[in-house]
């Protein structure tokens, strides 16, 4: 589903990515590790059309992702790829409930198929008591869950991750990362997630080390 080719970045004479390559495929868990500093989250950004590469390619589906203007870039992020950060960034005037109805409004959705849509997810996503709540009233975990939530809203085919469980305690974060198991074997749905916790990195499908800007053998 996924594969960047010989993915080359620099900022000035600063090399970031030094040729690095992976791929994802459909239902899979791949994590990514290493050291700050190492090129992990700039790699993400390149991957989900955030940043521009210097050279390699990135295929979505053998679609090379550089041919896309930059509103159909905006139009693939929407539709096909979900992020969930370290810090989950709901908006603290919203519901959870509306916190992950956002992207489908962005999208086009209908307020009332988007709420039936975020009405499922919560209740998939052991939350449905919790929709009407705003994030201040919710946990830790709970609220990295409505982040979840509203990266899957509009079906993306791949959720791009960024240190998930950073802020999370070690049951918070073994819960989302079955979760994150357990939404790629039943939807399909591919998982690419940079992350500092071996613990966890190691239970997934595959494990990339990357080390100053090149993928570790």
């Amino acid at each position: 589903m996924l594969q960047a080719v010989d993915i080359h970045k620099s900022y000035g004479d600063l090399k970031v990515l030094k040729g690095v390559s992976l791929t994802l495929n459909p239902g899979e868990v791949v994590t990514l590790v290493g050291a700050s500093g190492a090129g992990k989250s700039t790699l993400l950004q390149i991957l989900g059309t955030l940043d521009k590469q210097d050279a390699g390619e990135v295929f979505f589906r053998q679609e090379p992702l550089s041919k896309l203007s930059d509103s159909q870039r905006a139009q693939f992020r929407n539709e096909s790829l979900g992020f969930v950060f370290q810090f989950h960034h709901l908006l603290a005037e919203f519901t959870a409930l509306e916190n992950i109805c956002i992207p489908a409004f962005i999208a086009g959705t209908s307020k009332a198929e988007a709420t039936l849509r975020a009405e499922l997810l919560l209740k998939q996503l052991g939350l449905a008591d919790r929709g009407h709540h705003k994030p201040s009233q919710l946990s830790g975990g709970e609220q990295q869950r409505i982040a979840v939530a509203r990266a899957l809203i509009n079906n993306p085919r791949l959720i791009l991750a960024d240190e998930p469980t950073g802020n999370l305690d070690t049951a918070n974060s073994q819960e989302l990362y079955d979760l994150f198991y357990k939404l790629a074997r039943e939807t399909g749905v591919g998982f690419l997630i940079v992350t500092h916790n071996m613990a966890m990195a190691t239970q997934a499908d595959r494990c990339y080390t990357m080390q100053d800007g090149e993928m570790k053998v």
